[in-house]
């Protein structure tokens, strides 16, 4: 939409203030609020702020930086309308002050992995599963779930109304939402939307997030993408369908092989799964990330694919007959918590290697693999993901595809985080251990 057209429709709108939205290292969105008169000149010419204050952007003697809209993600702020006048958004770009794209911007950095993709002739589609929790919070006290529904429970389901009005949030923003239900856990919830090209899809699970966090305190609850809130409960995975297309065909899509797949997809399959165990520290980026991956609880943590197999790290859905548009894959182990842009880039990078270099995925197991004790892994030969954020950044750290990926900045302001956040948790000492050991030893 052209700059004259996007003014006119802010106007039609009743747009008073716009809201400029990126976010940081670790996904969290952030946002500069301009009056909508400032609008033409930012779209000129960006806006500007200070990117010091920003994690894993510049520091304190680099900081100026600026925003420039993405016209295309115009869009009314529902829970924001008012008689007065309304709020409108737009995602940005972050630029340095010499005008040049800001390398730790994770938008650029999944533009940057996209452009590749394209140089190579695909287009990348993704379409992730979003889990999250409502809570209630009590005065004084620890959240409590919000409801005891179980999976797709629609009667004992007292969230049913929030998520409707979740969604209809969501198409205000343009995002097509395909279906929403309760999850397993009590006070898990899942809504999901259409599929698209990965850098719309990373800009829609970013306003998905924003959006069901506003519309939830909205209703006086909390809403968390936290991995794993509540022990011995299944934890929030954000698993991601993923494709390649090729002039407009499914290039993951061959009648003749078994699993209707193409070599192009079976390279690709094999490209993640070399590189997974470099990539799990931005697919799965918490301390509590490692809670949640652990057997027994849907959450796959063996390295290796298969069909109906949910136990395994990558899944190939069904699709109906005469749909080879569906052909896919889906790659389980992400969750809600990491930064959409990043998760993204890595994994396409990691997959367009595996057709780079011809590579072939191990044979596909439809056993269940939580069945599987060590002696039958090791014969297998069937490794297993980190079980600690620490083990996770060290396999990061040994991975140069990946962090060419995220960029040497990003890369070394991640891993910097990420090691701070480890260390802090390491030295604590929990109500576990007190309970555990304080009259034993």
């Amino acid at each position: 939409m052209a700059t004259h057209s996007i003014l006119e429709q802010t106007k039609k709108d009743n747009v008073k203030f716009v809201l400029l939205q990126f976010t940081d290292i670790y996904g969290i969105v952030k946002s500069l609020t301009i009056p909508v008169e400032a609008l033409a000149d930012s779209l000129e010419h960006g806006s500007w702020f200070d990117g010091s204050s920003i994690e894993g952007f510049m520091r304190i003697a680099e900081s100026d930086m600026y925003l420039k809209p993405d016209q295309a993600t115009y869009a009314i702020i529902p829970w924001l309308k008012s008689e007065d006048g309304n709020t409108c958004r737009f995602i940005c770009d972050v630029f340095k002050p010499d005008g040049t794209a800001f390398e730790g911007d994770p938008r650029f950095i999944l533009k940057k992995a996209i452009k590749e993709a394209e140089l190579m002739g695909y287009t990348y589609n993704t379409g992730p599963e979003l889990e999250f929790f409502l809570f209630r919070k009590a005065d004084g006290h620890e959240p409590l779930a919000h409801d005891r529904g179980g999976y797709f429970d629609l009667i004992t389901d007292d969230a049913y109304e929030i998520r409707r009005d979740m969604t209809l949030a969501l198409q205000s923003f343009g995002i097509e939402v395909e279906a929403s239900h309760h999850e397993v856990a009590i006070g898990q919830h899942e809504i999901d939307f259409k599929y698209n090209n990965a850098l719309t899809t990373a800009d829609n699970a970013t306003t998905l997030r924003y959006t069901i966090k506003a519309i939830a305190q909205k209703h006086g609850l909390h809403a968390t993408f936290m991995p794993k809130p509540i022990a011995g409960q299944n934890g929030s995975g954000m698993h991601v369908h993923q494709s390649l297309f090729h002039d407009g065909k499914n290039a993951f899509y061959d009648n003749n092989n078994p699993y209707k797949l193409s070599e192009t997809a079976l390279q690709f399959i094999a490209g993640q799964l070399d590189h997974i165990r470099g990539m799990i520290a931005v697919l799965s980026p918490t301390v509590n990330s490692y809670k949640r991956l652990v057997p027994g609880y849907e959450a796959p943590v063996y390295i290796s694919w298969a069909c109906t197999n949910r136990s395994a790290l990558i899944r190939v859905p069904r699709f109906f007959k005469g749909r080879s548009q569906a052909a896919r894959i889906e790659l389980r182990c992400p969750d809600p918590s990491a930064n959409v842009y990043l998760a993204f880039a890595a994994m396409l990078t990691a997959g367009l290697d595996g057709i780079k270099r011809k590579l072939t995925p191990p044979n596909p197991i439809e056993e269940n693999l939580y069945h599987f004790d060590g002696a039958k892994l090791n014969e297998r030969k069937i490794a297993t993901l980190p079980s600690t954020l620490g083990e996770a950044i060290a396999e990061l750290n040994k991975d140069e595809l990946i962090k060419k990926a995220l960029g040497t900045h990003t890369y070394e302001r991640f891993v910097e985080a990420k090691s701070a956040e480890w260390d802090e948790f390491r030295l604590q000492v929990t109500q576990w251990e007190w309970d555990r050991y304080m009259d034993s030893y």
